[in-house]
Parts: structure tokens; sequence; C-alpha cells
């Protein structure tokens, strides 16, 4: 679910703002956390009073779907064109995207440690996030078992599989977070090698170099 503009309506200055409060909303909600975060913070961070911010947004939960929406816009930008094993094998370079966004990433990994509690009113929205991420992943999986591009495979270890494949990039970037000085693309890449070498009994490819 995509939130609405406001009867503002969609000028530039407008859309402008909007974006604004966005990123300012990631950039709080990844050091505060979802719960301790506030929308007070927010406003001071983008320069808006609190009413303002409401007015674009309404409720928190509405920001935070705004955050997310935003994001997979994005990411969707990037992941154009790749398909099939392709899809998997480009997904070093999204970590370089990462990289370069680091409060997202902090965003996405905090509220998926809280929403681990039921009653954490981001846990329904976390939830249907990573079923989404498994379904992508296990329809582009699916592609490259029908283009013979990867050993047989049924459906209960593609399932198996692309999990495996989310927690090795959630924990990846986890130790990014803490250690900085990792170099996340190389590590990632390395990984991923390993992965794709056993779903095509092919060797493992060599990972890029190290970053400078």
């Amino acid at each position: 679910m995509s939130t609405q503009l406001t009867s503002r309506g969609p000028y530039p200055k407008g859309i402008k703002r909007r974006q604004q409060i966005v990123e300012a909303a990631a950039r709080v909600f990844a050091q505060y956390g979802y719960n301790n975060g506030s929308l007070r913070q927010i406003a001071s961070e983008v320069g808006v009073s609190a009413p303002t911010l409401v007015s674009y947004f309404g409720q928190k939960e509405a920001l935070l779907i705004a955050v997310w929406d935003y994001w997979s816009e994005q990411s969707a930008v990037l992941s154009a064109g790749y398909s099939g094993l392709a899809y998997f094998e480009w997904l070093p370079r999204l970590m370089e995207y990462h990289t370069a966004h680091r409060g997202f990433i902090e965003l996405f990994l905090t509220l998926a440690t809280e929403a681990s509690d039921p009653g954490h009113p981001a846990r329904d929205f976390m939830v249907n996030r990573y079923e989404k991420a498994v379904e992508e992943m296990s329809g582009h999986l699916r592609e490259a078992l029908a283009k013979g591009e990867v050993l047989p495979l049924s459906d209960s270890e593609i399932e198996s599989e692309v999990r495996g494949v989310i927690a090795l990039l959630d924990g990846d970037e986890i130790q990014w977070l803490l250690n900085p000085e990792i170099d996340l693309v190389r590590l990632v890449s390395t990984h991923l090698n390993v992965v794709l070498a056993r779903w095509t009994g092919q060797p493992e490819r060599s990972s890029p170099p190290a970053a400078r």
C-alpha cells in the first residue's frame, strides 16, 4: 500500500518536501528505532512543524510505509532488466547501493528485530515484506530453472534456497554495520559465489577485488 499525497497536490515543492520528510524519517528511525523515533524529531530534521508533517502523512505508520515505498522504488529501478540467475549475480551491485544508503539498511534491520514482538506496530508490515522478498526471489530462481541455468530444484528447495540467500544478505549487512571496514560487496560476492556454484554445478567464480 502506498501513501497518497495530501490536498497540497503533486506540486514540485510539495513533492520535494515529501521526499525530504521520508529521508529524514529513515534517518530518525534508523538511529532511534521505530518505537522511539518521534514525529517531532523527524519534523525537526526537516525544519517543519509536527502539524505540517502530519498534514503530509497523517499517522506514524503511514510514514513508515512511505519510507519503504521510496526504498522499494529505488531498488526496483536498480534491478530492472535482471531476471533468472542474472538477478542473483546482480545482488552484489545492490550492496554497492546499500553502502551508500546506510540509514535505510539500519532502519530495515532494526525494524526486523523489533518486529519480532507480536505487538509491534510494524509486525505485519515486516512479515509481509519478507514474504514478498521470498516470492520475488523464488520467481527468479524458478525462471533460472526453466531456462536450464540451474540444477533441478523442488518447490520446497527453492523456498529454502532463497530464504538462505536473504539470511546471507542480512547477516553480511549486520556485520558491515558493526564494522564498516568490512568490504560488504566483496563479502556478499564471495558467499553468493558458493551458492551459485551449488545451484549450477559449476566451479566457484572469483570475487571482485577488495575495495580500496
